[in-house]
């Protein structure tokens, strides 16, 4: 295993080019699925190995390496499947439909979907939780109202991924803080000098592009809203596993157990609105998903959903990104890259530029945001110390252009999940996501201009 770690510099820089360019040109080009482009690069990869010799105990391990980081979001991930599709016939997600056709102005839906979104995620701290509860209710809505899907899932992520990292409750916040060796508090105030500027002008621009300039069809909101109610009972009791969520969040539970408590409670609910819906039929509603049967193709289209088939698709395509992440790490590809960065570093403001791209470049590359944490967090922080930064300054770039930024990668984790519940393609959200694309370009610009960069006393 000894030679795996020392690559030559120039066959990386190719091998990861041709990697790029074999995902970029066949999911962005050609519009395919990303999982045969992925088997391609880890075949490229393979062969690259066995040229220089090494075992196939090595790549099977990094493989197996890589596909275990990703095991807990993938039960996560089937979890979400299930629950959505009980919430749904429960009549949970309906009812937050209803109740937002009545309390949302649709003049300024997607500035609100944006404002309410960044709220639940901070106390829930999870990105993923926010998407697949309020995130399909808000799509529902708004494709009521005659908006963009792509605009409101750019809404709806943002300000998930806004409240994920503002939370103390979130993963990825708590990591960046752990790798830097920073207070966790501090490290969110920290935030601040970044996620404000972005979130505000995230803001506006949803309030520019959100803007309901013609008549907002208040018939066909209204024929939906009692096609809901005529299908689904519609009550404030649908509130209850919501706040549940809530609590299970503030007392530090755990996702997994937190969903089972969910889906127990939708269950339930279920069971007791639906007297006639049997054991098997709820079975088959966890398995395969809600089948929505009310004769509006908008409705039927947006509430034919979930079920742990549902999530089946991502966790292929999750599987094969995280295996051609782990052979990168294995065969040393990403150490030998991190190596010659952190050679060329002079600069603060270059450094955290560098910091920022490797960020990136582990999503790209790895799909997996943990990863795109750890790995730059580890092999700069060494910099940062040289270079009079406090470690507060590397859990920022570490968040802001690491977690912020996989929910942009077609084949990372985030991106993957995002696209399957929502129904919406990455690449489509991508340009309306603004608080994600917006964090990482104002970590650079504060590095290079000092503003809110704490230094060592």
């Amino acid at each position: 295993m000894s030679n795996s770690k020392q690559k030559n510099i120039l066959e990386v820089l190719i091998i990861l080019a041709l990697i790029l360019a074999i995902l970029g040109f066949s999911v962005i080009k050609l519009g395919l699925a990303p999982q045969v482009p992925i088997m391609a690069a880890i075949a490229l990869l393979i062969l690259w190995g066995k040229m220089h010799r090494e075992s196939w105990h090595l790549i099977h391990q990094g493989i197996t390496k890589g596909i275990s980081t990703g095991l807990i979001p993938m039960i996560i991930f089937i979890l979400i499947g299930a629950l959505i599709g009980v919430w749904i016939a429960a009549g949970i997600i309906p009812s937050m439909m209803v109740l937002g056709f009545e309390i949302v102005n649709p003049h300024i839906f997607i500035p609100s979907v944006f404002v309410i979104c960044s709220v639940v995620g901070v106390a829930v701290g999870s990105a993923f939780t926010v998407t697949s509860t309020v995130g399909i209710a808000f799509l529902g809505i708004g494709l009521s109202m005659g908006f963009s899907p792509a605009l409101i899932a750019g809404a709806v992520i943002s300000g998930a991924v806004f409240g994920d990292k503002m939370s103390p409750l979130s993963d990825s916040t708590n990591l960046s803080a752990a790798i830097a060796e920073v207070d966790l508090f501090l490290h969110i105030r920290n935030l601040m000098w970044t996620t404000i500027p972005a979130f505000f002008i995230a803001l506006i621009g949803f309030a520019i592009l959100g803007t309901n300039s013609q008549e907002v069809p208040l018939e066909k909101i209204t024929e939906i809203s009692q096609l809901l109610q005529s299908q689904f009972t519609i009550s404030w009791w649908s509130a209850v596993p919501v706040i549940l969520i809530f609590v299970c969040a503030q007392i530090k539970l755990p996702a997994i157990p937190t969903l089972f408590i969910s889906i127990a409670v939708g269950i339930i609910m279920l069971l007791a609105t639906k007297t006639n819906v049997s054991i098997k039929e709820v079975a088959d509603i966890i398995q395969n998903g809600y089948v929505s049967k009310t004769d509006n193709a908008t409705i039927d289209t947006l509430l034919t959903h979930g079920g742990i088939q549902s999530m089946m698709w991502s966790i292929s395509l999750i599987i094969l990104a995280l295996a051609l992440g782990g052979l990168l790490v294995e065969l040393g590809v990403i150490s030998t890259l991190m190596n010659l960065l952190v050679r060329q570093l002079n600069t603060r403001g270059k450094l955290i530029l560098t910091t920022a791209l490797s960020c990136i470049g582990i999503n790209l590359l790895v799909g997996e945001q943990y990863l795109s944490i750890i790995l730059p967090g580890n092999a700069f922080k060494e910099q940062y110390a040289v270079n009079g930064l406090h470690p507060l300054a590397l859990s920022r770039v570490l968040e802001d252009s690491g977690a912020v930024v996989n929910s942009l990668v077609p084949w990372s984790v985030s991106g993957v999940f995002m696209a399957a519940t929502l129904g919406v393609p990455t690449l489509d959200y991508l340009p309306f996501a603004f608080f994600c694309l917006l964090c990482p370009i104002i970590t650079v610009i504060a590095g290079f201009t000092n503003i809110g960069i704490k230094k060592l006393a």
